[in-house]
């Protein structure tokens, strides 16, 4: 092997070995959640949004009026006048046939139009559950 491609082999895996992230935990929006399971990976319910949301940051996610979503947790409020806000994934036509986009979204933007778990699961949130990438 040429020396050229030794120091293009080192110089990748060092890229791979130092790789620089923003991520950050970002304040919790509850300190409790309802899920279908103890893992929360079963989803709850299908929704359909009623009106376009702007996520405001990194823990929510963007909706289009129309957009199908899987819900897989509803935080529970903490305050009378608090927001309810749940999280799940987004389908729209650009991801019909993978994983849709994650992320918290206000409860009264969506109708369900099925639930899948009437029975739930009442967790803490863990600031993992507001991590933003």
């Amino acid at each position: 092997m040429s020396q050229v491609a030794r120091l293009a082999v080192v110089f990748f895996y060092l890229g791979l070995m130092y790789h620089e992230t923003n991520a950050v935990f970002m304040q919790k929006l509850a300190k409790k959640k309802l899920c279908a399971d103890d893992e929360c990976s079963f989803a709850m319910s299908f929704a359909r949004a009623e009106d376009d949301y702007n996520a405001p940051d990194c823990r929510f996610v963007n909706v289009k009026k129309g957009e199908l979503i899987y819900v897989y947790s509803k935080l529970l409020k903490a305050q009378i006048d608090g927001g309810e806000f749940w999280m799940g994934s987004v389908y729209s036509d650009q991801y019909r046939d993978q994983a849709g986009l994650v992320g918290y979204f206000p409860s009264n933007l969506v109708t369900e139009l099925s639930v899948y778990q009437n029975t739930t699961v009442e967790l803490p949130t863990t600031a993992i559950d507001f991590f933003c990438d």
